[in-house]
């Protein structure tokens, strides 16, 4: 069984239930496989990212095996707008958020099922430059910080770090620890470049942060909120706070330097 996202955001769960915590989220277009049904409930494994909980079956549709099968053949195409609408041919609106998956995309039109949209804002659908994710990562300064988000309404550290490379056209695992096995690792803090990532440890050495490393030593990560900090062989220097907020652990290179 499979399935796909037709509204803005939806929440994955991590047990079936509506007040479950939010582990990650489904944007429009998101299209995963049906692990399990429970009750109302469906246990899920997303296709970018391999990301697994639980979701309302009443806030996804349903996808036959041949157009699951389609859409895993599609060149994939991400919305670029912060926040932009599609409209149907019956003239309903969706509002959809940056990142956004426009399924079988061509020529301002998208497809789920048998439904047509269109969407006339900003694509993204290559594989960009070092310099171009960072300006990526820029728009999204100020986002709040929310555990599971992947929005510019709010957003956690690897949802942060995900969203602006799938806009660049890299995926990235879903969490902190998962990307971390990614990439190349890189021995000094003076090797990094704009647009690598560094990662963060707690007390007992397990990875529970993620940014991306900026020009000058500094870093733009979510930490209250998406925000620019210091970077320093310690790790992050809170320039709000003056103290060291994170442990650094690794610095990893996950787009080649041109």
């Amino acid at each position: 069984m499979y399935g796909i996202c037709n509204l803005s955001i939806v929440p994955i769960r991590r047990a079936p239930s509506h007040s479950s915590e939010m582990v990650s989220q489904l944007l429009f277009g998101d299209f995963f496989t049906v692990i399990e049904t429970e009750n109302d409930w469906y246990q899920i494994e997303t296709y970018l990212d391999s990301y697994s909980g639980y979701v309302h079956k009443h806030q996804v549709e349903e996808l036959s095996m041949a157009e699951f099968a389609k859409l895993q053949s599609q060149k994939q195409y991400f919305a670029g707008e912060f926040i932009d609408y599609i409209s149907s041919t019956s003239n309903d609106l969706v509002a959809i958020p940056i990142g956004s998956l426009l399924p079988c995309y061509d020529h301002q039109k998208l497809f789920i099922k048998d439904d047509e949209y269109s969407y006339e804002g900003k694509v993204y659908h290559e594989k960009l430059a070092k310099a171009d994710l960072v300006q990526i990562a820029y728009l999204y300064l100020n986002t709040p910080y929310l555990w599971g988000g992947k929005t510019p309404f709010g957003i956690d550290c690897s949802g942060f770090t995900q969203m602006v490379y799938r806009l660049c056209g890299y995926h990235l695992f879903r969490d902190a620890k998962s990307q971390a096995s990614q990439g190349e690792v890189l021995s000094f803090i003076e090797e990094s470049k704009p647009g690598d990532l560094a990662f963060f440890d707690d007390e007992e050495g397990n990875i529970n942060h993620v940014g991306i490393v900026l020009n000058n030593y500094q870093i733009i990560h979510a930490f209250g909120k998406v925000r620019i900090d210091t970077l320093d062989h310690s790790g992050i220097f809170n320039n709000k706070l003056q103290k060291h907020t994170h442990k650094l652990r690794i610095i990893k290179q996950i787009i080649p330097n041109e």
